[in-house]
């Protein structure tokens, strides 16, 4: 999606590309087209924010859906609730089905079914009490789809992000390891090194059963972003500040192109420094997360053109 904006007292001729791969991704697209059908039926709740931007949560909020914690979950009774993208633990649904609550599932296919492994797994072994195994979950703490995922084991999995914390296992027990769906490829597989140099160096005899289960659509995001950046003179990355994906995404959009700046709204634009820059034939891209909405990055072009160099 290309615009070219004409400045003729500057005589500049600036391109204004919208990445075509960036955007939703299929399970946050599933999860808002979802929540816009069920409020034709009318009150809708959903279990944390529906996707980490702003905007896109402002505008369902305008729809009607009402976005709720874990402690309103269970004041709740008799209401409707969906379950967003990232995924929830198993004790999500023993409190609905307590509090005779309706749920609208949006639990994106792909951790649906790493849930079901992972849960698959814990069940399969965990009866081994001679040598007890432990499930690794290389993820993000804290992260909505990783507490779902420690739930499919009664929170007995152990969360890890980087090769820096092999502390946290116990070398002296079978290895299951599988990873957040957004995580990175490459940081996968330095952990997955990272413990079989590990186990080599105690002379161990346990075993490492590595799962690579990251969504693909998501991870060849960083090769097609980083040539969409060094394709650009200027690089605007848009995303939530709540988004973890973004701020990963925008930082290999940065590694590939120094003039990348991050925006979450189009007014951030205004008056910004390194638009005032610009040169004949500038190239301007506008891109980001896969929480952040095509209608948004479309308003920061609009904005984009008010705010490029003018008499």
């Amino acid at each position: 999606m290309t615009k070219q904006y004409n400045n003729n007292h500057y005589n500049i001729t600036t391109i204004i590309t919208i990445d075509q791969h960036s955007g939703f991704c299929f399970g946050v697209t599933r999860a808002i087209t979802k929540a816009e059908q069920e409020l034709q039926s009318g009150a809708l709740y959903c279990l944390g924010d529906i996707v980490h931007n702003g905007q896109e949560c402002q505008r369902l909020e305008q729809l009607g859906l009402q976005t709720i914690d874990y402690d309103d979950l269970r004041t709740l009774h008799h209401a409707r609730v969906l379950l967003r993208a990232h995924g929830e633990p198993p004790s999500t649904y023993w409190i609905a089905q307590q509090r005779s609550i309706q749920l609208i599932d949006a639990t994106c296919p792909v951790v649906k079914k790493l849930q079901d492994r992972i849960r698959n797994c814990y069940l399969t072994h965990k009866a081994d009490s001679t040598l007890p195994p432990q499930i690794l979950i290389y993820g993000k703490p804290g992260h909505a789809e990783v507490i779902g995922l420690q739930g499919q084991t009664h929170d007995t999995a152990i969360v890890i992000e980087s090769p820096n914390q092999l502390d946290r296992i116990d070398f002296t027990r079978p290895i299951y390891l599988f990873s957040q769906t957004t995580k990175s490829v490459e940081g996968f597989h330095a952990l997955v090194d990272a413990i079989r140099a590990q186990i080599k160096n105690l002379n161990s005899p346990i075993t490492l059963e590595a799962h690579d289960t990251i969504c693909r659509n998501v991870a060849n995001r960083v090769a097609q972003l980083q040539a969409f950046a060094r394709n650009n003179d200027i690089v605007i990355f848009v995303g939530g500040t709540k988004s973890s994906n973004a701020r990963v995404l925008f930082n290999h959009c940065l590694e590939a192109n120094p003039n990348t700046i991050f925006i979450s709204s189009p007014d951030q634009l205004i008056n910004h420094p390194l638009l005032q820059k610009t040169n004949p034939d500038c190239r301007v891209g506008i891109c980001g997360a896969t929480s952040t909405p095509l209608w948004l990055m479309e308003q920061c072009k609009e904005q984009l053109i008010k705010a490029l160099p003018s008499t």
